[in-house]
């Protein structure tokens, strides 16, 4: 502190310290200690107009000084300027002092009140504790407080209590008649994207034509696109930017143009004013989740019943109450969670959301599984929640494509007006971006006019001013010839209208809806889109375990239709017609059929197989009958009666006799330890070896023998097959 003081300043000092009235309280084990002066105001604003209020409390150190405190013993602590004394969180002077009272390092703290230590009781009852504890003092201008006597003791905690209770009072009261100016509609803070707000302090469309038509051009978005990444996405990709004025910084109130973001669409889609409601309470303070380190945290979104103030049609408008609602309704189905069908997705899934389980009545899942990503829709409600068993689950393939064939059924009668619809579409589309490119045009050539003005009226010699003001109108200029040549390449790929050429594509896409369906420039969330529109819910309830299904399709509308369809399943036993399939297998294996031929006729009379798989072939006919040998007595795998000769094995059926993996067998064929001669006709990869009775004898010993990599080498006696005798050999057959 200086030594030099005023005489206004000798003079209050004087006053405040006969409020410090000494007493018996004040011994020479305070004065050993430190004086502490806590100097603190609430808010930025009281630091910046009430200097008389922080004169008073600086001059405390006079008072600590008349107290008998030497001048290099006193400390002021006025780390808290600025900050509220309901808490202690973020108050690190406040901090401080409780660290050093604890170090017992402190005899005396002084506060032109008591308030303005703390008006929290927690963080009062704190203070007066460790004071008490290491016999500190406290003293304000009404007298000197000792916490260790009684009486001073209780009369610190009913100043205490008053001083919250004060708190309290005064927030309550400017709370309360905010809340009464809110439910007027006369409550008006920070205007959102697109609205200003006039002198008189209510909001007003923003008188600029392009802030304006970007507004309306994000609401039109979200009505084709139906997500805000959509809307984001759209414009990041046409270099659409959102109109910007900030309410605080050295620009503020000033029009800026900035990258659209995520939270910015949100807001401009979910705030209430674009439709000419005032509300007041759209973000509230969840004391849970509110962080002392951040200004302003803590806020959450509410529900419009939860607002505080909602008044329909009292501001001006971007879009009706009617379209709002059904925006929010969208938004809040786009949502990831099991209530909500969730935004259409990149994913091959067509009803993801949309399909629910006819046995419990929940949502059922979209699952991808494999490296071929299959797709499936399981309903897990029971297995999540109760570790119960999976309810059930369907393959999406076959679900989608009935789907798809009913959807392509439906829109056909509309496929003229649809094209119609398309190419107004487009066009409309086309219209806004060129108005777009346009107002941003006539834009920067305003600004390169206003810099030219500008340059025109310095005086030449001023060159200091007149080098940086033909700078910035060169800036503009380069600027606005940049914008020129990219609005011409939008014009030349992009033209207003459409040509001929472009409305009989439309025309032809639109009368073959197969073709436009499975087109590769049709994306799965395209797809997705069509099929909410049409298709409000689908109920699938499958037969059991079998492969039969019933599925319900609610239409849009109210109309309701019934389907079946048969579902890849896992066994064959649970196909409905498994007895009759087995059946047909042995009849058509009595005929002396191949794996190859019984393939072809299954597939033409209508079997399926199991799981994924699209026909039958001779590999999927051949594992069934080896795996069904058991069920289906006699049908052991073999070629047709007269193609093998004596010593003569199918390779699956040597690697059976000799009880060993077929794969391993094969390794040894591959390797030249198993003789073979030939390949059955008609059986894909169904190679013929030849083995007798010490052939076999010698294949048993290298079954037995070890042959690792750290085992030592074989023999050549195990791994060299006996030659053909003659009467084995066909002229026409080499043998391995």
């Amino acid at each position: 502190m200086s030594s030099q003081e005023s005489p206004a300043s000798e003079k209050r000092a004087s006053s405040d310290s006969g409020a410090f009235r000494a007493s018996t309280k004040l011994q020479p084990h305070h004065r050993d200690r430190l004086a502490i002066v806590y100097v603190r105001q609430s808010s930025p604003q009281q630091v910046l107009d009430h200097k008389e209020s922080a004169a008073r409390q600086y001059g405390l150190v006079d008072v600590a000084v008349s107290l008998g405190w030497a001048a290099d013993r006193i400390e002021v602590i006025d780390e808290d300027q600025g900050h509220t004394a309901s808490t202690a969180d973020g108050r690190h002077g406040f901090h401080r002092l409780l660290a050093e009272v604890g170090l017992d390092h402190v005899g005396i703290i002084l506060g032109i009140e008591l308030s303005r230590l703390a008006r929290s009781n927690k963080d009062w009852a704190q203070l007066i504790e460790l004071c008490a504890i290491f016999r500190t003092l406290l003293a304000d201008q009404d007298g000197l407080y000792d916490p260790t006597e009684y009486n001073d003791r209780l009369l610190l905690g009913l100043r205490g209590m008053m001083s919250e209770a004060e708190l309290h009072i005064l927030r309550g009261r400017m709370y309360q008649a905010m809340l009464n100016k809110a439910r007027r509609g006369e409550l008006y803070i920070l205007p959102p994207i697109g609205y200003v707000k006039l002198p008189k302090g209510a909001f007003a469309i923003d008188p600029d034509e392009q802030v304006q038509s970007v507004v309306r051009l994000v609401f039109d978005i979200f009505d084709r696109h139906a997500t805000v990444r959509g809307v984001v996405r759209y414009l990041v990709r046409h270099g659409i930017k959102l109109p910007i004025r900030p309410h605080a910084g050295p620009n503020r109130g000033n029009l800026e143009w900035r990258s659209p973001t995520r939270d910015s669409v949100t807001m401009i889609l979910g705030h209430p004013l674009y439709c000419g409601t005032y509300g007041y309470g759209f973000r509230q303070v969840d004391p849970r989740r509110k962080d002392a380190e951040k200004r302003g945290s803590g806020r959450v979104v509410m529900n419009p019943e939860e607002y505080h103030a909602l008044i329909p049609n009292h501001c001006p408008a971007y879009i009706t109450i009617e379209r709002f609602e059904r925006n929010q309704q969208r938004m809040t189905e786009n949502q990831s969670r099991a209530e909500s069908k969730g935004a259409p997705r990149e994913g091959p899934s067509l009803l993801g959301g949309l399909v629910f389980c006819g046995r419990c009545g929940r949502r059922m899942a979209i699952h991808y599984s494999g490296r071929k990503r299959i797709l499936r829709y399981v309903c897990w409600h029971a297995k999540n929640n109760y570790q119960g068993p999976q309810c059930q689950c369907l393959s999406g393939k076959v679900l989608d494509e009935l789907v798809a064939e009913r959807v392509r059924a439906a829109m056909e009668p509309a496929s003229l007006e649809l094209s119609l619809t398309a190419a107004e579409e487009v066009r409309q589309e086309r219209e806004r971006l060129d108005r777009n490119w346009q107002q941003r045009v006539e834009r920067s050539r305003y600004e390169a006019t206003r810099a030219e003005r500008q340059y025109q009226t310095v005086e030449p010699e001023n060159r200091l001013v007149a080098r940086e003001l033909e700078r910035r109108w060169e800036a503009a200029l380069k600027e606005l010839q940049q914008l020129e040549q990219e609005y011409a390449r939008f014009r030349q790929t992009h033209p207003q209208s459409l040509t001929a050429d472009e409305r009989d594509a439309i025309r032809s896409l639109s009368k073959n809806l197969p073709t436009l369906w499975n087109a590769s420039t049709t994306t799965p969330a395209d797809r997705q889109r069509i099929v909410r529109l049409l298709i409000e819910r689908a109920v699938v309830t499958v037969q059991g375990a079998t492969d039969h299904a019933d599925v319900v399709l609610q239409w849009a509308g109210g109309f309701t239709s019934q389907h079946q369809l048969v579902r890849p399943v896992l066994r064959y036993e649970q196909m409905a017609d498994y007895d009759q399939l087995i059946a047909r297998i042995v009849e058509l294996q009595s005929e002396g059929l191949s794996y190859a031929q019984i393939s072809v006729q299954l597939n033409s009379e209508g079997f399926r197989p199991v799981k994924q798989a699209e026909k039958f072939d001779s590999d999927i006919v051949s594992r069934l009958v080896r795996r069904l040998e058991k069920q289906l007595p006699g049908s052991k795998a073999k070629a047709p009666q007269g193609m093998l000769q004596a010593n003569e094995w199918l390779a699956i059926d040597l690697a059976e006799h000799l009880e060993m993996p077929k794969n391993t067998l094969f390794s040894w064929i591959k390797h030249g330890w198993v003789r073979t001669v030939r390949q059955l006709p008609g059986y894909r990869g169904r190679l013929i070896c030849w083995a007798d009775a010490d052939e076999l004898e010698r294949l048993r010993r290298l079954r037995q023998t070890k042959h690792g990599w750290w085992d030592p080498p074989l023999s050549a006696e195990l791994t060299t097959p006996q030659p053909l005798p003659k009467e084995a050999r066909s002229p026409s057959v080499k043998p391995r």
